[in-house]
């Protein structure tokens, strides 16, 4: 468990370099104003009011790729539920807070993520 890591796994650097060619700029790791301050954002785009996570398919329960280890089975069930509940109450959080979230699974290609992400950018606050 040691070795996971919290930030900078290697789906959301492919999706930071991805954005940062797109001319992005952005903040990485940081709890925006108006949320729980225990809470992290993975890229926060300030201007924009976006806060973009990259979930791992495992901890954040993918229904594509998501798999319940066999070993201690119900505790991973508990677990694993668990974070689903505290990404929406995030989700609400930041979406009362006047944020845009997005969240995209490790799987999705970084390049198609940066696209939908530079698109948000181009629209203006009322058209989200």
């Amino acid at each position: 468990m040691r070795r996971t890591r919290r930030t900078g796994t290697a789906p959301e650097l492919a999706v930071r370099r991805a954005l940062h060619r797109r001319g992005m700029r952005y903040l990485v790791d940081v709890a925006p104003p108006g949320t729980n301050r225990r809470r992290r954002v993975d890229v926060v785009l300030r201007g924009a009011r976006i806060a973009l996570f990259v979930d791992g398919c495992f901890w954040h329960s993918c229904p594509e790729h998501g798999q319940l280890p066999k070993a201690n089975r119900e505790w991973w069930r508990v677990k694993l539920h668990g974070v689903v509940v505290r990404d929406r109450d995030t989700d609400t959080q930041l979406t009362s807070a006047g944020w845009r979230v997005v969240r995209v699974w490790e799987h999705e290609d970084p390049e198609e993520v940066a696209d939908r992400v530079v698109a948000l950018v181009a629209r203006r606050p009322d058209d989200a």
